[in-house]
């Protein structure tokens, strides 16, 4: 089956929804959704979005704690035209219908780790499915959007599917849309759009421990790589310090926040451990903390470390954090009176497909935004709720320019597209091979790609992904694509990726910590790690 529209989105997190309800002004819109609509890392985003909202504020102090925080990677440009866009991009929120936490009249404004201003507005601990619900309510009133759930993106489709093409010296790729996978029938259908708009998140799901959901497998970065698009920063791996520690807990996330509120880290005897690390103890940087904690389980051997806020108020704790709070409680624990079992977990990737400041990657015809996309906004290290930020604020970017191109292009013609082909296909019944590569890539990344890096644990893991790449690249191309098997190929390709890019990177710089090189090296380092294939 061949579906036609002006926009084709993958993924529904903020980034493709926000750049969807803006496009759709101007065409058809299609949204490719690997599970349900609400199903992503935005809904899964407790703490909030940073803008500057309070007289007390100023941009010049959130793009100086974000340049901070980037450790010398952030492009200024980039972060200056994000952070100046912030007020209004939540303003637009609030007007379709965000129901932001308020103090009286004004906004209640939070702060968190590596902030010198409170300026997180926030629905509770619940922002990013406040924010997730409203987008969808809007986007379902409008009759020229189509989501397709349960579809999952193979392939980018690009002139290397043409028959009998060859690739010319210097021309340039071009995106006309993606190979996709309807789950519910088996069949791989062709998506052929003016625009392809890859927003599908982050890489979380190949790490053992992580905060994402279960979809978070790096589908849009393996895709865009294997079309030809470069990628860069991806050893840049940000693990959230406190993931709730719970043999039922499924890796749930004890937001940045609760340390925003006064939230002490505690060893399991009692003892604080912060001022040891960092003057700003609780609220330094997040790649600090987790430094930290994971310095401190090494050394004593316990399975986690305790987050305490038994000194607050009873009330406002229920207030501030009720999905906390109420997580816990499930769980027969009172975190009003008891301390809170957390872990580092493997939480966000500051790295992605290189776009510009409209959200251009090298590919004509493709944008990318969102946690899969590597703007020049986080740097070495994101800064806490800019990443919601950035999301929707550089897909109004790329709308602005996507319609412009939709208009001059109303008479577009695609090339004769091949349907997809099955041939030499059939099943195997090998399908143990799944299961058993994913667990082994997961403990492979978490043991030796994890918090603390050393090049003979790169090197380990580079040997092993080899084999894996090569064995999981045969099955894919012998036997019939399945939901499980695009994943797999997906979240082999990125942790190949990350391990590469973390054996270029010969120094400590933010995220990422080489204890072979355990200083910044300005000199040398400065600059992105880039990877292409083409």
């Amino acid at each position: 089956m061949e579906i036609k529209t002006d926009f084709l989105i993958i993924g529904s997190g903020i980034a493709g929804l926000s750049y969807a309800l803006k496009v759709s002004e101007t065409g058809k819109v299609a949204i490719i959704t690997k599970k349900k609509d609400t199903e992503s890392n935005t809904n899964y985003a407790q703490g909030g979005i940073a803008a500057v909202l309070s007289p007390s504020d100023s941009f010049d102090l959130h793009i100086q704690d974000t340049l901070k925080a980037g450790a010398g990677l952030s492009n200024e440009v980039v972060v200056r035209k994000v952070v100046e866009s912030g007020p209004a991009a939540i303003q637009e929120l609030i007007q379709i219908g965000v129901d932001f936490t308020r103090a009286k009249k004004e906004l209640d404004l939070g702060r968190e780790g590596g902030h010198s201003r409170n300026r997180v507005a926030h629905a509770a601990d619940l922002t990013g499915r406040e924010i997730e619900s409203s987008l969808i309510r809007a986007i379902k009133s409008k009759k020229n959007i189509a989501i397709y759930e349960d579809h999952i993106a193979v392939d980018l489709i690009t002139q290397h599917h043409l028959k009998g093409y060859q690739k010319k010296p210097e021309e340039k790729i071009k995106c006309w849309g993606a190979y996709v996978l309807d789950v519910r029938t088996g069949k791989v259908n062709k998506f052929l759009s003016k625009i392809t708009l890859l927003a599908t998140g982050g890489t979380g799901r190949i790490y053992l421990h992580t905060t994402n959901p279960a979809i978070a497998t790096g589908d849009g970065i393996a895709m865009a790589y294997r079309a030809g698009a470069p990628v860069a920063n991806l050893e840049f791996i940000q693990f959230h310090p406190t993931s709730l520690y719970h043999p039922e807990g499924n890796s749930f996330l004890i937001s940045e926040a609760v340390r925003g509120e006064g939230g002490k880290l505690r060893l399991k005897s009692g003892e604080l451990f912060m001022q040891n690390y960092h003057p700003s103890k609780e609220l330094a940087p997040r790649d600090v903390v987790a430094r930290a904690i994971d310095f401190e389980l090494k050394k004593s051997g316990d399975n986690c470390i305790y987050l305490d806020i038994t000194h607050l108020d009873k009330n406002f704790i229920k207030e501030r954090f009720p999905n906390i709070y109420q997580r816990c409680l499930s769980l027969d624990f009172d975190i009003t009176k008891e301390w809170i079992p957390v872990v580092p977990a493997a939480h966000y990737i500051c790295g992605g497909i290189i776009t510009d400041l409209e959200g251009k990657t090298d590919i004509d015809n493709l944008y990318a935004c969102g946690e899969v996309a590597m703007t020049g906004m986080h740097g070495a290290n994101r800064l806490a709720s800019n990443s919601l930020l950035e999301a929707v604020v550089f897909a109004n970017f790329a709308a602005e320019t996507s319609r412009k191109f939709s208009k001059i292009e109303k008479g577009h013609k695609f090339p004769s597209i091949p349907e997809w082909s099955t041939k030499g296909v059939f099943d195997h019944k090998e399908w143990v091979i799944i299961s058993h590569a994913r667990q082994e890539i997961e403990s492979l990344m978490w043991n030796l790609v994890g918090i603390v890096r050393s090049n003979s644990r790169l090197e380990m893991a580079k040997s092993r992904i080899d084999i894996l790449l090569e064995d999981i690249n045969n099955f894919y191309h012998q036997n019939p694509v399945t939901y499980e098997v695009i994943e797999l190929r997906n979240i082999t390709k990125v942790a190949e990726l990350i391990i590469r890019s973390a054996l270029l990177r010969k120094e400590s710089r933010g995220l990422h910590f080489n204890q072979d090189y355990p200083q910044k090296d300005d000199r040398n380092w400065k600059k992105d790690t880039i990877l292409k294939s083409r």
